[in-house]
């Protein structure tokens, strides 16, 4: 038994040694949302509170990220959210492509899909109010009939 904890501690050790590259970009895109689409100043802080550090090039990290495998598992995560939308890589989407995330915008907000649990668990601050889901939900539906 002394042995496998032995060999449990030198691993936990060792993949401290492997770090996730961050998702931290120095400049803004040019293909952010905000070049094309007006944003006003209350939803623009609800997106960067509560969606951005999953769904653009730049996230806050909290400290526990440099812990493995949280670090590995909070990549992951997203990479996976960037994938599905990224909102400093709006403007390089197809028109049809733009249009069906705007509505998967509305249909996660308006199911309150969105933000995750998971992470407003930990994030209190990016929970969202039912006037806030709405403010994002017109916000993208206003997009949406000028698409």
């Amino acid at each position: 038994m002394k042995k496998f904890l032995i060999s449990i501690a030198v691993i936990l050790i060792a993949i401290q040694f492997f770090q996730p590259e961050k998702n931290i970009s120095k400049e803004s895109s040019y293909n952010s949302i905000e070049k094309q689409y007006a944003i006003p100043s209350n939803v623009n802080l609800l997106l960067r509170t509560s969606c951005y550090d999953c769904h653009s090039n730049n996230t806050k990290y909290p400290w526990y990220s440099n812990i493995q495998p949280v670090g590995w598992w909070l990549s992951n995560h997203i990479n996976e959210g960037k994938r599905e939308l990224n909102f400093d890589e709006f403007n390089s989407y197809t028109l049809e492509k733009k249009k069906k995330k705007i509505s998967e915008i509305i249909k996660e907000i308006d199911k309150k899909d969105m933000p995750l649990s998971s992470y407003t668990l930990i994030h209190r601050n990016a929970e969202l109010t039912a006037e806030q889901q709405q403010e994002i939900i017109q916000w993208a539906k206003n997009i949406d009939n000028n698409l």
